[in-house]
């Protein structure tokens, strides 16, 4: 499983909408535009086809960033919010 950090620019708010609703039954959002999603590489194919169907690549921008196990540990929060996750099953050195 990997950490994918979702984020998305959607002028439309009934596209906006539909994205969101799908996100949040993947991860967890951490800011208005912005989700954490911790996925095995199957969901996260899935994730990927069903918000394919969701937005306009003419009008709209999703960026989907894969945090490793080695770049996970220098993640850094401030302010108010959950700490980012921690990798199901294994161990940050």
């Amino acid at each position: 499983m990997l950490l994918y950090v979702v984020a998305y620019d959607i002028p439309d708010d009934k596209r906006r909408k539909k994205v969101s609703d799908l996100l949040e039954g993947y991860g967890r959002r951490v800011q208005y535009s912005v989700f954490e999603c911790q996925l095995c590489r199957s969901k996260f194919d899935e994730l990927r086809s069903r918000l394919q169907k969701r937005v306009k690549l003419s009008e709209d921008s999703i960026r989907f960033y894969p945090l490793s196990r080695h770049t996970l540990g220098q993640v850094e929060t401030w302010g108010i919010g959950s700490p980012v996750p921690k990798p199901t099953g294994s161990t940050i050195i």
